[in-house]
């Protein structure tokens, strides 16, 4: 296990009220470099506002949270954009400009760290303003979705914007990524793919990721399963494969506050009320 410097996001006691409601209570929790937590909860238990404060994107009123080994929580607005710039963030939704072709959505984090940026390796080129096409079509292969590069969000379907989304979230290569209900709405046959999708980033470049998430089947994907670069397909993690095992943790969350963090056995073996209703839910009952 990695130790706490090497900690790409850590909360320690953030807490968080709106009025009498707590949208964060006493969260505390680590996530280093190729590990998922995936993230349960009922409606405004606080899920997405997590999401939101590991980027500053909401102010908290207690703790410290540290982002890249950087204390988020004293920074001032426009100190957060370099960190920002260094984490890849899907929306609810997929979050796709309609105005913008596909290819352009895909850009567009790669344009924004150019304006102001530095990028953090120089695996996209000497020159990236010239090279942001060959970038973008890279990772829309990655997806399996170079063909829709001239065509705008309106002209694909639901799962093929998911998928443009992970494009664009990932397409700087980021060591964090979040993702903001990732499945939500889709069938049961795409949203597996896009968690196999999720799967390969978090092979590919050793990925952290923290996965919000209805969909019981997809953490266990995450938790189960790992994908074989050199088949292209998932294969299961077996106990005894240490550097797969283990990786994947589960985080329920209620009123604000984390009231289970754990493997997917121990969720599963839980004889807590709350946290037993976000396990194996059936897939109609996904989104």
């Amino acid at each position: 296990m990695a130790d706490e410097s090497q900690s790409l996001v850590e909360f320690r006691n953030v807490s968080l009220q709106y009025g009498n409601v707590w949208a964060l209570k006493q969260v505390s929790f680590r996530l280093n470099a190729g590990e998922t937590r995936i993230i349960f909860g009922a409606a405004g238990s606080g899920k997405t506002t997590l999401l939101k404060a590991v980027i500053g994107l909401v102010d908290v009123d207690e703790g410290e949270i540290r982002l890249f080994g950087e204390n988020v929580t004293e920074r001032k607005e426009q100190d957060l954009f370099g960190l920002r710039g260094r984490a890849g963030f899907l929306f609810q939704e997929g979050g796709l400009f309609d105005s913008l072709t596909i290819g352009e959505n895909v850009e567009y984090p790669l344009a924004n760290r150019q304006l102001g940026v530095e990028p953090q390796s120089s695996k996209l080129g000497d020159s990236p303003e010239t090279d942001f096409e060959a970038r973008v079509r890279q990772v829309l292969r990655f997806v399996e979705l170079e063909q829709t590069y001239s065509q705008f969000p309106s002209e694909v379907s639901g799962g093929m914007r998911r998928r443009v989304g992970i494009a664009r979230a990932t397409v700087t290569e980021p060591p964090l990524v979040l993702y903001d209900s990732p499945t939500a709405g889709l069938d049961p046959i795409t949203a597996n793919l896009i968690m196999a999708l999720l799967a390969k980033e978090r092979e590919t470049h050793n990925t952290a990721s923290l996965i919000v998430t209805h969909r019981y089947q997809d953490g266990e994907l995450m938790a189960n399963f790992r994908f074989n670069l050199e088949k292209g397909e998932l294969d299961p993690i077996s106990e005894n494969d240490g550097e797969f095992a283990g990786r994947t943790k589960f985080m329920v969350m209620k009123e604000g506050e984390v009231v289970f963090v754990g493997s997917r056995e121990e969720l599963e073996a839980s004889d807590d009320a709350y946290v037993k209703r976000f396990v194996r839910h059936e897939e109609h009952h996904a989104g």
